[in-house]
């Protein structure tokens, strides 16, 4: 058995010797003095169990959770309904792993449940494909993307300014990669301008990267806007809230390439912003080109369904030098949460839950607007999530309502420093319309 054997004075000096450096001090230069600690570190005495589990419980107290607070917050992450049975399977020891199934022969449950993930996501989607999930909506775009470079060797990349910023900014990250080059498409009354897309578009572009409903809670006009990508050869990538989809038309029907998004509505609490998963939907035609892993159902020997990994592109696997992703660790057990979701509340209450979804935001948007106090950013259609510009600043809003126990929307400022006085606000099935009321009759004092 190995155990720990501690550095000598003569190791150390050794080990400093061998790579040139003088002292430990000079090995750490770079980290500036004031986060280095030079004396105790100033921690509490310790605690019993009894007495930290008390310490603990008056800490999370602090929090404004939406067990106790209304939510109108969204931008990315929404509160919706979790049914127990979600926590109570994925809690399951066969079940709580994030790790990856290699050894299909005693993983056959695991498999199982992704294989139906999968089933689902492409039902949602109407698309032919899909892998067994990305580490979340950003990333699973930023490797469509990539994808759509590859598959048609181009690498000019159109998207539309609706996209959400985090999503945006993680595209900028794999751009310093080289294989791409981005352009934003302005938008047009909160819609991205299909007349500025016509004027980028030429065989050069390799996608073109739409968000519906987009990051401002509009609706894009995608049938017509895949169409264009389409006439110069250029994939259409469509990024997509699943729940969305229950009344929406599935980007398949109108022809999107590849749909991605984040899974964090099916399924997965808010968690402060994650954990969460990454969905990704692809025709016949890019199987053989998706990141992550594919789950297939096959036979053994005697015949009986079974289930493996299939078709696995990673770099980890043979053939390395051709992996077309570097997606490594998945988010298996998210994307049980989110089967194990879907199952439960299956089609019909998919449908129930987005259409109180929209209904909920348009009370909501109307009764603000009814104030003369808030105006509507956009006369677009809207999901369940809409923009308004505010007399008062959202931040402040935000204070005031959070003392009556009410998570506002998002000030957009924190993210689009130019929307100084816009508010973003999110409507689900969990908003009462008392909460709602409260919140208009708060936000107008």
């Amino acid at each position: 058995m190995n155990r720990y054997i501690p550095m000598t004075d003569d190791d150390r000096r050794a080990m400093l010797d061998t790579i040139g450096v003088p002292s430990l001090e000079a090995l750490f230069a770079d980290i500036p003095d004031s986060l280095c600690l030079r004396g105790p570190a100033g921690l509490a005495p310790p605690l019993s169990e009894l007495a930290l589990r008390r310490r603990m419980r008056e800490l999370a107290s602090r929090n404004a959770d939406t067990d106790r607070y209304a939510c109108f917050l969204g931008a990315g992450c929404y509160d919706h309904e979790i049914p127990a049975i979600v926590s109570h399977l994925t809690g399951r020891q066969e079940f709580y792993t994030a790790y990856t199934p290699y050894q299909p022969e005693i993983s056959q449950g695991l498999l199982q449940a992704i294989f139906e993930y999968q089933t689902m996501i492409c039902e949602l989607t109407g698309m032919e494909a899909a892998n067994a999930s990305m580490y979340d909506g950003a990333t699973a775009a930023a490797e469509a993307i990539l994808l759509a470079c590859q598959a048609t060797r181009r690498r000019r990349v159109l998207v539309s300014d609706g996209l959400h910023p985090h999503t945006l900014a993680v595209l900028r990250t794999y751009q310093q990669t080289g294989h791409f080059d981005l352009e934003i498409i302005s938008l047009s009354r909160g819609r991205t301008d299909a007349d500025v897309l016509q004027t980028k578009l030429d065989p050069q572009v390799a996608a073109v990267l739409i968000q519906n409903p987009n990051f401002f809670g509009v609706l894009e006009e995608m049938p017509s806007l895949t169409a264009q990508a389409h006439h110069v050869g250029a994939y259409l990538v469509a990024v997509v809230n699943p729940i969305s989809l229950a009344l929406l038309e599935a980007p398949g029907r109108y022809g999107a390439d590849l749909v991605v998004g984040d899974g964090q509505v099916l399924g997965n609490a808010m968690n402060f912003g994650g954990p969460s998963l990454g969905f990704f939907a692809a025709g016949s035609k890019d199987l053989r080109r998706l990141p992550g892993r594919l789950i297939g159902q096959t036979q053994d020997r005697q015949g009986r369904r079974g289930f493996v990994m299939t078709m696995q592109t990673r770099e980890q696997h043979i053939r390395r030098d051709r992996a077309t992703s570097n997606i490594c660790s998945n988010q298996a057990l998210n994307a049980l949460a989110a089967a194990i979701y879907m199952t439960t509340v299956g089609q019909e209450g998919l449908c129930e839950i987005a259409r109180q979804s929209v209904s909920k935001a348009h009370y909501l948007h109307d009764r603000l607007i009814a104030t003369g106090r808030f105006s509507s950013l956009y006369d677009a259609p809207f999901f369940s999530e809409f923009a308004v510009r505010c007399e008062d600043s959202p931040v402040e809003l935000n204070r005031r309502l959070l003392q009556h126990q009410i998570i506002g929307g998002l000030a957009l400022s924190d993210v689009l420093p130019e929307m100084e006085n816009d508010w973003l606000l999110a409507a689900t099935e969990k908003s009462s319309r008392s909460d709602m009321d409260q919140l208009v009759e708060r936000a107008v004092l």
